[in-house]
């Protein structure tokens, strides 16, 4: 073993190692969407005393940490989005009127004294009010404040009627203020003997102070307790209220989302399921094309999957649906590298048939680390667009998407040319054989090349199709519409599980005489129903699971997803903001990486490739959602990995002939590349075929538009971009590169030098 490949060997033992601890140290962490529970985020609103900025809203997050705590909802947590935004997860909850009412509240948490009842004129600082049970009573002036509340928590008092009560600490001089008020209270009789703890402009509670506390005396200590006829919740929730306190400004729901445990366990085992089916059916492809060579590729791939998994849990990301479906797809797409490597060692084998296998894949592997590189880099590009301007699960689509990338060059750069390297070194007979797998190009190759079609002399024939099809994408997006998601639009969208069949009219009927004709209800899944509405608070949602499940037996909430009209709007915004950037940013990749006239025929193409898939889910009237969005700018990364490689190509071919015809050399380009653009897009086929019949609602549509996406895609490097390249080429006033060295048989080397260490 050579030290290079030692070097190497060791980097990833060391990676897998580290990989493996990390796996087994702990699972991932779950989305709610994969997990099940409620999300809420909040925004922070000015008020004329204070102006909603980070500091503000990060003292509002202390409150509301503690109002969540004292709830006792397991690994729940709160964290800021920017300068205004908290975002509440609570894992396991699925009624968000419970929570909403806990931690939403905003207004000043006041204590005030209960005065005699008048039909008279309210002098200052008095008010009308109904106490906790319904009843009217008269309040004076605030004698205490949430800033003179310590603490809260909800006992077992066996002594009260109900068992239960509420315990409520004092701190600066509350505990004087309470003791004084209680002092007064003792000495009166009838509703002035309570007082009366405000929240929000309704009381919460009323308590009264006990015959045992004397007149003038009240109650000291520090701390007092409510006691009334509580349920166990009801003390809780209570404490959490006195606990939490005032907000130092109000928020406001944006966005809740609801998410049922069954739906997240499906979305897994669908996602695993395809994840095996994938892999399967890509390593029988891969090795059937590429033999032994082809099998050290898949135990690559396997530890892509490990070193992928460890890394995230490592960081410590939270494992969406989207992100789920990225980490799935990126096994498919992880066998890119492999392929670029092998099929250069093909044609160094080709040129050179006595060559010894290992400096055929060490060639290779050099070779193919420019094309491997950019085309990695564009996806890059695009999962960090997805990171920075998506918004909820969609941003863990882009963590994943960015680690698969990344543990896909570590598995191939490191690992399978480390193993390929090796049995080239242990079985060199073999490895120079049909079933080492690099015996030099394959029937289809050697074809293209001798008698491939000139493709490029009909190119505008193909521009022509290219923009046929944009016309009938635009023509379904204009005479269709697009179907916007709650995502986009704002508004509620509601699924049901009945427990019998509903028909779909009748489900309609049925939520419209429950006093909602405008809704729209439809089909989800296979007997779901989801009801959607521009404004449905959570009182409304019960209404409607009620009828439901009237009609159909019983009725389970699987989803629910509220997105406030102002928040839509600037999702919708940056999302047309992240395609524009996406565009523009890999147009200047491009122009730097290779010259202009291959940046723009790349991008021109990927546009085109856009408003293909656009227009398809127009005309099927299908979601444009976040996950969608997620898929899209997938689609561009890919769209654009494919045009890097016939490009990085075409540059290698024109700096060898610089003299000859630039169409002739991109024909060439196109030709040598197919193979390796087939086998590339078989693997991510595979994967998107599982999860499109097993992934359910959401992502089979997300599988739906990657297929279309890929297909069109690849079509469009090959019958779209080069042909725009040749064209915008005639006006191109740069030389062409400098010649180089023509292709051929590199230098001889000995057989224990394999090549640069990486």
């Amino acid at each position: 073993m050579t030290r290079a490949t030692l070097v190497r060997a060791v980097l990833a033992f060391a990676v897998l190692a580290a990989s493996l601890y990390f796996a087994l140290k702990e699972p991932a962490r779950l989305g709610l969407d994969l997990r099940g529970g409620t999300q809420i985020v909040l925004e922070s609103q000015d008020t004329p005393q204070v102006k909603a900025n980070r500091e503000s809203t990060d003292r509002a997050r202390e409150v509301l940490q503690r109002r969540i705590n004292a709830l006792g909802v397991a690994e729940s947590s709160i964290t800021r989005s920017g300068e205004r935004r908290l975002i509440v997860e609570l894992p396991d909850v699925q009624d968000p009127r419970a929570a909403a009412e806990v931690i939403g509240r905003t207004a000043q948490l006041t204590v005030h004294p209960v005065l005699p009842p008048t039909t008279g004129e309210l002098q200052q600082g008095q008010q009308r009010i109904n106490d906790e049970s319904g009843q009217p009573i008269i309040i004076g002036p605030a004698r205490l404040t949430g800033d003179q509340i310590g603490g809260a928590e909800a006992v077992y008092d066996p002594q009260n009627l109900s068992g239960w009560a509420v315990t409520m600490d004092f701190r600066a001089n509350g505990d004087d203020i309470w003791q004084r008020m209680t002092a007064e209270a003792a000495c009166k009789a009838g509703d002035e003997r309570r007082a009366a703890i405000v929240l929000d402009g309704r009381v919460i509670s009323s308590p009264g102070v006990v015959q045992s506390v004397q007149c003038g005396v009240g109650i000291s200590g520090g701390s007092t307790q409510i006691t009334g006829d509580f349920t166990p919740d009801e003390a809780k929730d209570l404490a959490a209220l006195i606990e939490g306190g005032s907000l130092p400004v109000p928020v406001k729901v944006i966005e809740q989302r609801v998410i049922g445990p069954t739906l997240g366990d499906e979305a897994i085992d669908a996602s695993a399921k395809a994840a095996i089916i994938g892999i399967v059916l890509t390593g029988l492809f891969i090795v059937a094309v590429y033999r032994i060579a082809g099998f050290l590729a898949i135990i690559g791939l396997c530890a892509y999957a490990l070193i992928s998994y460890g890394a995230l849990v490592a960081i410590g990301a939270t494992l969406t649906l989207p992100g789920l479906a990225g980490f799935v797809l990126a096994i498919g797409m992880a066998i890119d590298a492999n392929v670029l490597a092998f099929e250069r060692a093909r044609e160094e084998r080709g040129m050179a048939p006595g060559r010894h296998p290992r400096l055929a894949l060490s060639t290779g592997f050099d070779k193919a680390w420019s094309a491997i590189a950019d085309s990695q880099v564009t996806t890059l590009l695009a999962a960090a667009l997805l990171f920075f301007l998506a918004s909820g699960p969609v941003k863990g689509f882009g963590v994943t998407l960015s680690i698969g990338v990344i543990a896909s060059l570590i598995s191939a750069m490191l690992l399978t040319r480390t193993l390929t390297d090796t049995a080239a070194a242990w079985m060199p007979r073999v490895m120079r054989s049909r079933a080492g797998g690099l015996s030099g190009p394959g029937r289809i190759r050697r074809w293209l090349e001798s008698n491939g079609p000139d493709l490029m002399k009909r190119r505008r024939l193909w521009l022509g199709i290219s923009g046929l099809a944009v016309v009938l994408a635009v023509t379904g997006i204009a005479t269709r519409g697009l179907n916007f998601g709650v995502e986009f639009t704002g508004g509620r969208i509601v699924e049901y599980s009945t427990t019998r069949p509903v028909d779909i009219d009748t489900a309609r009927s049925v939520v419209s005489d429950a006093g909602f004709p405008r809704a729209i209800v439809q089909t989800s899944g296979d007997q779901d129903i989801s009801v959607r509405t521009s404004d449905l608070s959570n009182d409304e949602v019960v209404e409607i699971q009620n009828a439901l499940a009237e009609e159909g037996g019983g009725a389970t909430k699987q989803r629910d997803e509220l997105i406030g009209p102002s928040l839509g709007d600037e999702l919708r915004q940056k999302a047309l903001i992240a395609l524009g950037v996406a565009l523009i940013v890999q147009l200047a990749y491009l122009t730097i990486r290779f010259r202009w006239t291959f940046g723009a025929g790349a991008v021109l193409a990927m546009f085109h490739d856009i408003l293909i898939v656009i227009g398809v889910f127009a005309w099927l009237g299908k979601p444009i959602d976040g996950v969608f969005l997620a898929a899209l700018l997938t689609v561009i990364g890919y769209s654009v990995n494919d045009s890097v490689v016939v490009f990085d190509r075409v540059r290698e071919l024109w700096g060898a002939n610089p003299k000859k015809p630039f169409a002739e050399v991109a024909n060439m380009g196109v030709l040598q590349t197919i193979p390796r653009t087939v086998n590339t897009g078989m693997g991510a086929l595979f994967i998107l075929g599982a999860l499109a019949v097993l992934g359910g609602d959401s992502l089979t549509d997300f599988a739906i538009a990657l297929l279309i996406g890929i297909i069109v895609g690849t079509y469009s490097s090959v019958f779209t971009g080069t042909p725009l390249a040749i064209e915008f080429e005639r006006f191109a006033k740069s030389p062409p590169p400098h010649a180089k060295k023509k292709s051929g048989p590199s230098r001889p080397r000995s057989a224990d030098d394999s090549g640069a260490v990486v």
